[in-house]
């Protein structure tokens, strides 16, 4: 059964805005998602819908093969501030490494996505916005779990055991 989706007033969109980031808040990205799209449908470009709706598909991530993880991606690529685009890539791989690692992936597995996010940390900090300190603050974040001890963020590899040769 399909249904025809209906499509909300221009007028409706500050109101539909609020009510998004109010469900993200109340962790129910699922409703946030659903409001972005309806008002990405009638105004493509709005940056804010843009924006929440990427935040939204990374709260979804649960470290599984399904997540959303490249449709987050393309989504913040369409915000059109390249400072937005580099900050909200690195938002979308320290989730999904943070997702990883909660799923029970190895941290040596997801150290390289913590790295991606660094670099697009590190690549917004150059362009940010004079007193916006955002990605300064992510790059710290993911600098301070690297550091913990609580996870072992490099392969451990079984040493090679030296065999005993029979004498001949």
């Amino acid at each position: 059964m399909t249904y025809e989706l209906k499509r909300i007033s221009t007028a409706g969109i500050t109101e539909a805005i609020a009510k998004a980031q109010l469900y993200r808040s109340l962790n129910e990205p699922e409703e946030a998602e659903s409001i972005c799209r309806d008002i990405l449908a009638i105004e493509p470009k709005h940056q804010l819908a843009v924006r929440i709706l990427g935040l939204a598909l990374t709260d979804q991530f649960t470290g599984s093969s399904l997540d959303r993880d490249r449709e987050a991606e393309l989504i913040f690529q369409q915000l059109s501030d390249r400072y937005e685009r580099l900050y909200y890539a690195g938002i979308a791989q320290e989730r999904r490494a943070k997702a990883q690692l909660r799923a029970g992936q190895p941290p040596y597995a997801v150290l390289p996505l913590f790295e991606l996010a660094m670099r697009a940390f590190e690549e917004a900090e150059k362009i940010r916005p004079t007193g916006n300190d955002d990605a300064i603050l992510r790059w710290n974040r993911c600098a301070r779990l690297l550091q913990t001890s609580s996870y072992v963020w490099e392969q451990e590899l079984a040493p090679f055991e030296k065999q005993d040769t029979p004498p001949t």
